[in-house]
């Protein structure tokens, strides 16, 4: 496939709305907040601004990263810090922002951590735009964050053939997609650069492939993105879906290397590292699926049936607009049949062998400063 098949990204890519994204994704809960303790280090060495700036990239509902942020605001405020308080969540225009300021305002989810009526001075936005740009004034940004989000490349170079992710791409596509990524994390990073203020942080923990070799879905059991491409393929071959709508069924993803996140700041001649953005840690991390962990916890208590209920709704709550979007020029009540007809047949599967079926998380974390 050549890169003229390309395809923006940012109209058609949203987690599932309405609350169910944060519902089913307790994983990207646990490993954000296992970010916590860099988040609170990075402000000791914060720049002295009159208005604290904080953004969230690729928040989505608010949900997974809410008790995070609702942590470190009231270590701000019990530090005795009273500045001003400005937190910009950031999303595609297709997010569903609606239940994410419901949620911060303790409307919806635990109003526990609803630090936006919890404290004074604190203002929460929202911003619809794609984070491959500026999304901020220049200077402005003391901390920013991100989670599982920056693995979206901005458009697909090609449509995969035989596979749905990049991971099972043939060389030549997955060479593509490396060369997509290579661009778009370069575009991230001045963003980043342009809006940090000087001695700003910028810390993220993306999707990638650890020096194992592991990724999302694949770290010893049965690969998940194996799984996704066998069902859909199922599909296509029953005459269920077309062949093009296999193929439009391409995830816009790319994970990374950690050698791939490091390259810019290696090379001190880079846009990256002319643009003042000096690496502080990289490192990776494993959080384990925590619906296998109730299962094998279990003892048995908890059936197959049962564990697949709950371990496939979490893959769908992000992967679903993927498949979804493949089927666009279909009645609405037809994409819905065959959408759970696809997701049915995984679940059908793990419920009648669940051995090796989880959904670990890998994460590549950096902590990145604005020198």
């Amino acid at each position: 496939m050549s890169g003229s098949t390309s395809l923006n990204t940012q109209a058609v890519l949203s987690m599932k709305g309405s609350g169910y994204y944060s519902a089913r994704t307790i994983g990207a809960k646990h490993a954000i907040e296992k970010a916590l303790p860099l988040m609170l280090a990075a402000l000791d060495s914060l720049p002295d601004l009159p208005v604290l700036k904080l953004a969230d990239y690729g928040a989505a509902d608010g949900g997974t990263s809410q008790y995070m942020w609702s942590e470190l605001i009231s270590g701000i405020r019990a530090s005795g810090d009273n500045r001003p308080i400005e937190i910009v969540y950031t999303d595609l225009a297709s997010n569903d922002f609606s239940t994410l300021f419901r949620t911060m305002q303790g409307m919806q989810g635990n109003s526990a951590d609803a630090y936006q009526i919890r404290h004074e001075n604190v203002f929460v936005h929202g911003c619809g735009t794609g984070f491959h740009q500026q999304l901020m004034a220049p200077g402005t940004l003391s901390l920013g964050f991100s989670a599982t989000a920056m693995h979206y490349v901005s458009e697909k170079p090609c449509q995969i053939s035989d596979h749905v992710h990049m991971v099972g791409a043939n060389t030549k596509e997955r060479a593509e997609f490396t060369r997509q990524a290579a661009r778009d994390w370069e575009r991230i990073l001045l963003g980043r650069a342009a809006e940090l203020a000087k001695g700003g942080r910028f810390i993220c923990m993306n999707f990638g492939i650890d020096e194992e070799g592991r990724y999302l879905g694949h770290t010893g059991g049965v690969n998940m993105f194996d799984r996704f491409s066998a069902h859909w393929a199922a599909l296509r071959d029953a005459g269920v879906i077309t062949s093009d709508e296999f193929l439009k069924a391409t995830f816009a993803q790319h994970y990374r290397t950690v050698e791939e996140f490091t390259a810019p700041f290696s090379d001190p001649a880079s846009a990256v590292s002319k643009a003042g953005l000096k690496l502080l840690s990289v490192n990776t991390r494993l959080t384990p699926c925590p619906f296998r962990l109730a299962y094998d916890k279990s003892e048995g208590k908890m059936s197959s049936a049962e564990f697949a209920a709950t371990l496939i709704p979490t893959m769908r709550s992000w992967s679903e607009t993927v498949f979804r979007t493949a089927l666009e020029g279909r009645a609405e009540n037809e994409i819905d049949t065959i959408i759970d007809q696809f997701y049915g047949a995984y679940e059908i599967e793990v419920a009648g062998n669940p051995d090796g079926h989880a959904m670990d998380y890998i994460h590549i974390i950096l902590e990145i400063e604005k020198a």
